[in-house]
């Protein structure tokens, strides 16, 4: 992964998906490679995923995903904040 930015692993740990002990052992990938978190990213600077199928974010619930998205794209603009300034310490990633 050349940035964290682009970090499937991190951005679900700065939603509270991955714990910060089992991060290091956790398999890395390309947020975009994840297509069922990345449809949650709505922001004009992400290309926008569609998922076809029973996980696409058009047949859940309006409430649900609405909060989803809210939590997945701040996320995802925690990890472009990182990128450019991470703190000191790990544990003060998430959100």
């Amino acid at each position: 992964m050349e940035s964290i930015a682009d970090s499937d692993l991190y951005l679900r740990y700065v939603i509270g998906m991955i714990d910060p002990e089992i991060l290091h052992t956790t398999p890395e990938r390309h947020i975009r490679c994840n297509p069922l978190l990345a449809q949650f990213i709505v922001d004009a600077s992400f290309p926008e995923i569609i998922v076809e199928g029973p996980f696409d974010k058009r047949q859940l619930d309006a409430s649900y995903r609405t909060a989803r998205e809210a939590l997945v794209t701040q996320g995802w603009r925690r990890l472009q904040e990182l990128a450019s300034n991470p703190p000191p310490s790990l544990l003060d990633y998430p959100i």
